[in-house]
Parts: structure tokens; sequence; C-alpha cells
């Protein structure tokens, strides 16, 4: 096992030789390797639950876990047996979140409902959780933005206490009676609440807000807030009530409060290093029985840490757990540990089409406390799963590759373009290159739509085993942007994707930013000039104060009922006035949006006009900059924010990317797993910039893509094979499905983002949306007839 480690060390580290291509999935019999180029090694054993759970309670008999989902397929609640570990009943709701309370007496349950602004009462009859009734908290999104969240309940089991995310509220329900008795409305989103009963308080997190509120239980009298590390999300207490553990998911910390004196006593780290940067995403506590060892959900680290807290102000970390994808909670259970896995424990392939979104199945893991030398070698693989360890040594390059090894050194690029486009997985586009790993069936954007972009593949370097990031384009740009999504972005996209509600509010600064920011963030900080082209823009404002006097005010954002071509007209002419003052800025972010398409709705443009028209962009920018005196100091970045609209044979996160500089192997094909935080990195070596997460710090550089002597021929641009202009016809794919269900395109996608309409059926059925329908985008596979 040992030299097969080490193997993979050496694969993931370098490129200075080309090791066959390393591809996502099992790599051995305990080991998953995911397309951002972490591991998994799920401790323990595990069940298949629902679709992103959230949620999780014990029944105080210690019988059975009741875990909500709301991912992007739909909600339900699943009921597990702990003891059998079986999921022995699936509820399906109109919609969820992550609240979920039993009542006291084992029989008894309740859960809040996301959008339909309500909590639910269920009954638990020969081990079978019926409803029971509901309380309506307000009228369903969006006649009022409610969005319950967190859920307690008093220690008579005669009141419910909700907290919400949507008009940050706290409400006090009469359960015998079905009413809110009070409520109260704070300042910021609200994660979680939990009741002292010795001091009859509420201790809420503020998710936005960096505190937590002390409110009288009877009242809802905010007493004190008692400032905490960012995005404050899941609290646990000591049973002795003199110390509260909040879990900081926006940064890497655990807050201990002492209660009695009302202010934070030690913040410890639960990343894999002190010093790390931020990513690890604590976002679930959970003690043991004996108090004396916290348990914390690492999310985007995939795993749990283990910290002594047996002494006050001297906590340490004992070592770390490896479980699936994504842990969102932890509980502690009659010597086990059961961890909810939000998306599963391995990344997948859509060869048919299957919509990412709903593609990674949440599990439940249990893993049996382990002892000392257990947690060791636990430890040892969750070191192992990151690369953050493979990549500390290297990874290996040649001495003088353009790309430095650090920041410290310089490169003879001068220049970066970073043009972030909409959408596509690799087969969809390049899947009929032959040398690329590509499957021709699914290829419908090809050569014929792609004339530009295939050329600048051919010319320079085609990538076959890239990798975004994210699932969709409201975690996507914030991957392309900041290397990471917080666990808000990544928390609440699926039940608006998945049609139950919200509002598209994840590329804007506030509570969906990371707490470092963003690479424009990282470029004011180090000096390092820059242009934004469209990016964090809409309804033509900029939704960015970084990039507001950045940012070109005549470039059009987010409008896919704007030409792209028109878009590239736009920078080129600011292009030219920036070489005729020899003042072109060191960074430059250009948003091409139009492969995202329109759909397939009679009068609009065709899904390969759109396409052909975004070709047709990037060659032209491409074209320029290659023709210009800054050629040869000079690197362009292009990828998708995301690849949810379409199928591959290899995963649904491969996508097409492409890298175009005269420090580019000419004619090659670059077989190296990259991601979208590799991609970033590279960006930031080239700029000096110092990395912005755990993502972009342990990903791999394209150094193996890059070579020392410039080859200065220019790109070409290819004039396009379709008309640019041509429009759907009648009885184009998804039409009379659309027809049938009497839905209009403003019906189904009330924000711009997503006037796209993608089809989300199996080839040949009815409907599987119900009509009227908000906020839901209809998704059409677009390579299917």
């Amino acid at each position: 096992m040992k030299s097969f480690f080490l193997f993979l060390c050496l694969v993931f580290a370098g490129c200075a030789v080309h090791a066959p291509s390393l591809l996502p999935g099992k790599i051995s019999d305990h080991c998953v390797l995911l397309p951002n180029g972490w591991m998994l090694s799920p401790a323990g054993s595990s069940v298949s639950v629902g679709d992103l759970p959230l949620g999780m309670d014990i029944s105080p008999d210690g019988k059975f876990a009741v875990i909500v989902n709301s991912g992007e397929s739909g909600a339900a609640i699943s009921v597990v047996n702990i003891a059998k570990k079986e999921n022995t009943q699936t509820i399906r709701m109109a919609s969820l979140w992550n609240g979920v309370r039993f009542l006291h007496n084992s029989d008894e349950f309740y859960v809040t409902t996301g959008n339909e602004n309500s909590i639910v009462h269920f009954a638990l009859h020969h081990n079978i959780a019926e409803p029971a009734d509901t309380i309506q908290l307000g009228e369903k999104f969006p006649a009022e933005n409610i969005s319950p969240t967190g859920l307690e309940v008093s220690p008579d089991d005669s009141a419910l206490f909700v907290v919400s995310k949507g008009n940050n509220s706290i409400y006090k329900i009469d359960r015998a009676l079905k009413t809110i008795s009070a409520s109260l409305r704070l300042d910021h989103e609200l994660y979680s609440c939990l009741y002292d009963a010795s001091r009859h308080v509420l201790f809420v997190s503020e998710w936005g807000g960096k505190k937590i509120a002390v409110v009288e239980a009877d009242t809802l009298r905010v007493m004190m807030e008692i400032g905490v590390g960012d995005h404050p999300t899941e609290m646990t207490e000591t049973k002795d009530g003199s110390r509260l553990f909040v879990a900081n998911a926006n940064n890497n910390t655990v807050s201990v409060v002492d209660i009695a004196a009302g202010k934070v006593i030690e913040t410890i780290s639960t990343a894999l290093s002190p010093d790390a940067l931020n990513g690890s995403t604590p976002n679930s506590v959970a003690l043991s029985a004996d108090d004396k060892t916290l348990f914390v959900a690492n999310a985007d680290n995939n795993c749990l840490a283990v910290i002594d807290i047996e002494k006050s102000g001297q906590s340490h970390s004992k070592g770390f757990i490896p479980t699936g994808w994504y842990p969102t909670e932890v509980r502690v259970v009659n010597g086990e540990l059961l961890v909810t896995n939000g998306k599963g424990e391995a990344s997948k392939a859509n060869p048919h089409g299957e919509y990412i979104g709903g593609l990674l199945r949440g599990t439940v893991s249990f893993i049996p406390l382990p002892a000392n030398a257990e947690l060791e070698q636990y430890s040892a693989e969750v070191f192992r799963n990151t690369p953050l360890t493979r990549t500390s040594a290297t990874p290996q390059r040649g001495p003088d590759n353009p790309i430095p090894v650090d920041i410290e050194h310089s490169s003879p690029i001068k220049h970066v373009f970073y043009i972030i486009k909409e959408n596509r997985t690799y087969d969809q586009v390049f899947g009929d290159i032959p040398r690329g790993n590509g499957d021709s069936s699914l290829c419908i954007f090809g050569a014929d739509v792609t004339p530009n972009e295939h050329a600048i593949a051919d010319q320079f370097v085609l990538l076959d085993n890239f990798y975004v990031d994210a699932e969709v384009s409201a975690d996507g740009h914030n991957w392309s942007m900041a290397a990471y999504a917080t666990d808000y972005v990544e928390k609440n996209w699926p039940a608006f994707y998945g049609g139950r509600g919200g509002e598209y509010d994840f590329e804007e600064e506030g509570i969906t930013s990371p707490s470092e920011g963003y690479i424009w963030d990282n470029c004011v900080r180090h000096g390092v000039s820059l242009r934004n082209y469209g990016e964090f823009w809409s309804d033509g404002k900029v939704t960015a104060k970084g990039l507001e006097p950045r940012t070109c005010p005549d470039y059009r954002g987010w409008d896919l009922k704007y030409p792209d071509v028109e878009r590239a007209q736009s920078w080129e002419k600011e292009f030219a006035q920036y070489e005729a003052g020899d003042s072109l800025p060191q960074f430059e972010i250009i948003r091409l949006p139009n492969d995202h398409t329109a759909g397939t709705r009679k009068g609009n443009l065709s899904p390969r006009a759109m396409v052909a028209d975004n070709d047709q962009a990037v060659g032209m920018v491409v074209d320029r900059i290659s023709h210009s005196k800054y050629w040869g100091e000079s690197a362009i970045f292009i990828l998708e924010d995301d690849a949810q609209n379409g199928p591959d044979h290899v995963d649904a996160h491969r996508s097409p990317a492409l890298v175009i500089s005269p420090y580019i192997k000419h004619h090659f094909v670059d077989h190296t797993l990259y991601s979208t935080s590799g991609l970033i990195r590279t960006m930031e070596l080239i700029l000096g910039l110092p990395p912005m997460t755990q993502y972009d710090a342990g990903a791999t550089p394209m150094y193996f893509a890059f070579t020392p002597t410039p080859n200065l021929e220019p790109f070409d641009l290819r004039a396009p094979h379709i008309d640019l202009h041509e429009k759907n016809a009648l009885g184009a794919f998804g039409q009379r499905r659309m027809e049938a269900m009497n839905l209009r395109i403003e019906d189904a996608a009330p924000d711009n983002q997503f006037n796209e309409i993608i089809w989300k059926s199996v080839k040949g059925s009815a409907s599987v949306m119900p009509a009227p329908v908000h906020s839901v985008f209809v998704r059409v596979h677009e390579n299917q007839d």
C-alpha cells in the first residue's frame, strides 16, 4: 500500500515526465480519486440516503437517525435504523432544508421546509414516520421570503424555536395552539439554534454576521451578541453548560465560548495544519459522551477533525478521520460516529446526459469511535487524500519553465487574459478530436460549430483531462474567481436549481463571499493591475465592490440576447487604447457567456448558432492578442465555469479548457489531470500572486503544457461555418413538451441567469415537471433529437 501511494504522489506531483493519464474514479479497493485531485477513503460503512443531506437528528432512545435532504433532484426525509444500518423509509417532500428535531419522547419529530415556509410534524408509528400536521410561518415563497433553517424544541416540548435565512428571523411556536407566539428579526441570515435549559436561553448562529445571539427563550429578547468566526453554523455545548462550541464554516476554526462570561476564550483550528489557508469548511460539531473530545465535520477537506477539549483553553488536535465527499453533519451515538456526506462517495460520468445537479447522491457513514492507534492510521489516510501534502515538495518542473515555482520568481509572461464561458462538457465540444480521450457520439458542438476552438486546440495544446471544480454556474463563478465556494453557496444552489424557490444571489458580495475574497481582491492586495469585462455583473450593475472601478462600463455582462461577437468588439476597443498608450493591465477577466445557449424555443437563436457566436468571439480575442505587440509576453486561459449542460463519458465535471501563449507547447496533447483551481494557480504564479485557498494552493499548475522556448506564430481567426443568426424552427427538440406543460420561458426563469431552456427528462417521456412552475429552469438535452 505504501508503494502504491508513493506512486500516486509522483503522478500528482510530477510533470517532468509525462505519465499515463490518471482519471477520476476508483483507484483502489478503498480509494476514489475526485476530479479536483483530492481523494476519498471513507472510514466505516455507509448507506445511501437522498440528494444533499443537510440536517440530521438522533431520536433520544438512539434508535433512529432522521436526515433531511435538500438536493437539486428533490427534497426527501430519510429515516435510518441505526442498529440495522438501514435506510428504512424515504419520504418525498415539496421542500426541505437543514432543520430537523425530535421531541423528547422519541416518537415525534419536526422538519423545516425551506421556501415552503412551514414546519411539518411527523409521528412514528411502528417505526414508520407519518405526517401529523403542518404549522405555517407565512405564505410560500415568493409571496414571503422566510426560508426557515435551524429548529429547536423546549425541554418540556411545549414550544418550538425556528430560525430563518430569508428574513433573518427567530420564531417561537406554541405547539399546542400551532401558532407563532413571538418573533424577532435580526440583521443577518441565521443558520441554527440551540436551547440552553439551565439558563432558558437560545443560542442563535448568525450565519452572515460572525456572531452568536443569546436570546431569552420566553420573550425572544436579545440579551447579548458574541463575536465569533466567519459563517457560524452549528453549535454544541458541554453537559455542564460551561462551554459552547461554534463551527465557523468560512474560516478553518471552531470558536469556544465561555457561556458564563459571554466571550470567546479559545479558537481551535480544524484544518490539516494550523497555518493552512481557508477552505476546510468546518460546518458541524459533536461532543463525545464524556465531553472530552470534539468532532468537527470539515466539509471541503472530506474529513472529521478530532479535538481534545478536556482542558479548557488547552484544546489540541488528536487527528483526523476520512469521510465521504462534503460531510455536512456529525453525531455521536452509542459509541459510533454518524456522518452525512453531502455529495456521496464518488464523482460520476454522465454519458446518457444525467444532470450533474442531482448526480451525486448523499450517504450516511457509521464509524466506530477509533482508538488512538486507529486514529493515527486514519490521520495518515486523510493526509494522503489531500494534494496539499502530495505537492508540498514539488511539483517537478524544468528549471527554465516559464511558470515560476513560487511567487518569489518571475515569469517572462507579463499579461494574463482569463476568459470565462458557460456550461459545456469536454465531449460536447471536443469529443470529435481523435487525439484526445473523447466520445464522438456525444459531440454536438464539434469542429463545424466551433472551428476556432478546434483550431486553437490543434495549434496550441489539447487538454483532455481538465475538470471544473463546480457543479453549476452558482458555485462555478465562485470556484472560477476564488478557488472556493462557501457553504452558503454549496448548500443553497441545489434547492434553487431544483425549482424550490429562493433568489440567485451567488454572484455578488456578501454572505456568498469567501473570507479572503476573489481573485480581483488578491490582485488589489498585491498591486497587480486588472480590468474586468462582464464578470459579477447583473442588470447593468457590478455586484462586487473591488470590481466597480476596474470594470469596463460599456461591456455587457450576462445577457443572452446580446451577441458575444459584439462583446469581443467592445473589448477590442479598449484593448486598442491600451496598446496605443502602452498601458495594458497585467490581468484581464473577460466573460463570454453565450455558449450557455437560450434553448430551443421557437424564435430563439438556435443552440448551435449561439455556441458558434461564442466560438467566433473567442477566436476574435485570441487573434487580436496574438497579432499585437503584447503577444510575446501574454497567456490566455479559457474555461467553462461549469459543465452542467451536457454528457461526458469520463466524468460529469470534465470540461473543455484552452491555454494559448507563445510559451505553450504547440500541436501537443496534455493528459495531465488539471482543475479549475490548478488553472487559477497557474495564473497566480505568473502574476506573482499567492494562493487564495487550500484548493489553488494544492492544485497542479499547468507546467507540463508550457515550454521555455517561445513560438511567436499568431493565431488567425477562422470564419464561422454556420449562420450566427440561425433561429429555432417549429418542432425543435423540447418545444412540444414545453407546450404540453404550458410553460413560458419567462415563468420558468425569473432570474436572467437561467434563460436557457434545458429539458430535465428522459428522451421520449411526456413530462417530469408540474405546471405552473416557479423558479425553475427547464433543461433541454441538446444532444437528443
